[in-house]
């Protein structure tokens, strides 16, 4: 069913004229399949939320649009699934911003609360905007930690000298899962990949730095210069990578299955183990030529 034009819809006997309407305006990009109601009658909102939220939370469509007198009840119900992020939408704003900063999966629309051709308005600001990631990543991902709670978190790197920025992506994959795995490049794999003075530290101190961090739960040591050989034995649920990449990107590159879900996480400005490097060489440059003391 899963495809990114699919679009889910539903409603109760109050939202059912706004539902056609709907799909006769957008029909021309998107597909609309309908989960009812086709009639006047009335009927319980929490049912056809039900329905709806349940298909979005097991990932069969990735958008649905819930329809009733004032969106309350459907957002509710919704919200009760794993996964789902359902956005009660009455403005602009929050149209918009359901979507750039919690990436809702679900509109919930309320045809009480403003007129036919708003609603539609407001329904097309939500479908155009992307979510926005960022600051909003780490964020969004905390909404629902309970559901994360038996998930196998995979990641990777030279990890030579450690610094803020990979404390940050630890704690965030952390936080994603129940165990974390690091995949750390050999000394042979870090030089081809960093070059011949990298890596500074030795495959074994940085082990063992890594496993002194609370968050980390096993660091496995790999030699290939893609880990796609590590990822298939140890089958992780979520794979978590730097945001220098898109997601396609690293899926292709690391040669990552579909079944596996990947997660990027930002950089952080001004940190990385070749800057720090600099930093440092620049400052024995600067004590040996006395502009230190």
């Amino acid at each position: 069913m899963k495809n990114n034009n699919n679009i889910i819809i539903s409603s109760d006997h109050n939202g059912l004229k706004l539902k056609k309407k709907i799909q006769k305006v957008f029909s021309a990009n998107y597909n609309f399949i309908d989960l009812g109601p086709h009639s006047t009658d009335k009927v319980d909102y929490s049912d056809y939320a039900s329905q709806l939220a349940k298909i979005i939370s097991q990932n069969q469509a990735k958008y649905g649009v819930l329809v009733c007198g004032t969106g309350i009840g459907m957002s509710i119900t919704a919200n009760k699934f794993n996964n789902v992020r359902a956005a009660i939408v009455h403005n602009s704003l929050s149209a918009i911003n359901s979507k750039d900063h919690n990436n809702s999966n679900i509109i919930c629309l309320g045809s009480w609360i403003n007129k036919d051709d708003v609603n539609l308005k407001l329904l097309k600001d939500w479908l155009n905007t992307k979510f926005g990631m960022g600051r909003h990543v780490k964020r969004v991902e905390k909404i629902e930690p309970i559901k994360n709670q038996e998930k196998l978190i995979f990641t990777n790197g030279v990890f030579d000298i450690l610094h803020s920025g990979h404390i940050e992506l630890l704690k965030f994959s952390k936080l994603l899962g129940k165990k974390l795995i690091v995949g750390l490049n050999s000394d042979r794999s870090a030089k081809i990949l960093k070059g011949k003075n990298r890596p500074i530290n030795n495959q074994e101190d940085r082990k063992n730095l890594l496993l002194q961090l609370n968050v980390v739960d096993e660091v496995i040591i790999f030699d290939d210069i893609k880990p796609a050989n590590l990822i298939k034995k140890i089958n992780p649920n979520i794979i978590v990578k730097g945001s220098e990449f898109t997601v396609d990107q690293i899926r292709k590159f690391d040669e990552i299955p579909k079944k596996i879900k990947i997660k990027t996480f930002p950089l952080k400005k001004g940190y990385s183990t070749t800057s720090t490097i600099k930093k440092i060489r620049k400052l024995k440059s600067a004590k040996k030529n006395n502009f230190i003391r």
